[in-house]
């Protein structure tokens, strides 16, 4: 039989996955059930089989023992701007790599690399290295494509964004900016701004997805961007109206919109501080499972101590500080990203929100991949899909982490 170090050896010889990998005496995590004594058969990257008990296989295969643990589809993470020490927007290889690599400790398997507002020339200079670290990616959690959060955001929802860099769609910009790069698959924007619902309708014709937020949008604002093509909510609650007061008078804002709006998506940092247990419960309740995703929202911080640390690159970041498990401005006005990981969003929704562990499992992985309709080959324990997977024990925490068939973390 193949041992665990005969098949990394492979991998470093051949690069990818030649054999069939078994894993077997687990608890499989479904969307809506947890499958006891179960296995996964997978090959080549792929899972080939699902099913309950003993599963025979020739000597060929590496054989798992998940030893009683879960076992899930991979998370999928839309929205992070680093961890391990490294932000994305410090545009070199390097720091890609180590986020990714960071993550996948912690069960993220597929991510969205994610920037902040700055400079249009730094924004090229990110695609350039995207493209680079994309290839050279072969420890860490894969790459789905960049999402561009702002510059086209409300100055008074700026949150940590930087406000120097704000501003409104100017199409000669955003234009410049995606013929610039093939690999931007979400953006993230204000729908009142002026020239905002123009962009959304060019970014669905390319098939990026259109999200608002850090905006000052009230509910008409939102149901004008729906129709142009805003289907998704940057971190839910954060950076954005509920009802508000306009000379005397009350409007519902952009959070009572995403509510009245069924088939509008949101996502929100479930690290327990974002948003208390009621707001996490009464979102769950009044959205629905179906429709949320978490996400980490995590900058440089994630998985590193407290202490002092720059939101975005080393060059132009914003100095911020962590501490007590949050990521927050200096003058504490603002939280800024979070510096939680994959693995605490569900023990979060499991442990405080009083969620199942099916359930908050999927809006980590079947629900992300809906989002961003790569559900075919991503987001679930089925035949056919990628074998991306992880292992955590009772207690919520990775034990492995595979993707592709391929064991990144152990």
């Amino acid at each position: 039989m193949i041992t665990e170090t005969d098949r990394k050896q492979a991998f470093d010889k051949y690069g990818m996955n030649t054999e069939r990998i078994l894993i077997q005496n687990a608890r499989l995590v479904f969307t809506d059930a947890i499958e006891e004594n179960g296995f996964i058969l997978c090959e080549n990257g792929v899972i080939k089989q699902v099913g309950k008990g003993n599963c025979r296989i020739s000597e060929a295969d590496v054989v798992l023992d998940a030893e009683g643990n879960y076992v899930s589809s991979g998370f999928i993470d839309l929205h992070t701007h680093g961890a391990g020490g490294y932000d994305f927007m410090d545009n070199t290889v390097e720091a890609y790599l180590r986020v990714a690599e960071t993550h996948a400790r912690y069960g993220t398997t597929a991510l969205l690399p994610t920037t902040v507002t700055c400079p249009t020339e730094e924004l090229f200079r990110t695609f350039e290295v995207y493209k680079e670290a994309k290839a050279k990616n072969m420890n860490g959690a894969a790459f789905l494509g960049l999402h561009l959060e702002g510059p086209y955001f409300a100055y008074n929802q700026k949150g940590a964004q930087d406000p120097e860099y704000l501003k409104t769609p100017d199409p000669k910009e955003y234009n410049a900016i995606l013929a610039a790069s093939n690999d931007i698959v979400r953006w993230s924007i204000a729908p009142e701004l002026d020239g905002a619902l123009e962009l959304a309708s060019v970014l669905r014709k390319r098939n990026i997805l259109v999200s608002l937020g850090h905006t000052d949008a009230i509910y008409e604002d939102v149901m004008k961007a729906y129709k142009a093509g805003f289907t998704h909510v940057t971190h839910f609650y954060s950076a954005m109206l509920g009802v508000t007061r306009k000379n005397a008078y009350r409007y519902a804002g952009a959070v009572e919109a995403a509510y009245m709006i069924d088939d509008m998506t949101v996502e929100i940092i479930a690290d327990g501080i974002h948003l208390p247990k009621a707001l996490l419960q009464f979102i769950c309740r009044f959205k629905g499972v179906d429709k949320i995703a978490l996400c980490t929202d995590s900058m440089r911080a994630a998985g590193m101590p407290d202490g002092e640390y720059l939101l975005g690159g080393q060059e132009k970041g914003r100095m911020i500080i962590v501490e007590d498990n949050v990521a927050k401005l200096p003058d504490r006005s603002a939280f800024a990203g979070s510096v939680a990981t994959a693995d605490r969003l569900i023990r979060t929704m499991v442990k405080m929100a009083g969620v199942s562990l099916p359930d908050a499992v999927r809006m980590m992985t079947l629900n992300p991949a809906r989002i961003l309709g790569i559900e075919a080959t991503k987001g679930s324990l089925a035949p056919g899909k990628d074998a991306d997977l992880v292992v955590f024990d009772k207690d919520l925490s990775v034990k492995k982490t595979l993707i592709k068939g391929k064991i990144i973390h152990t």
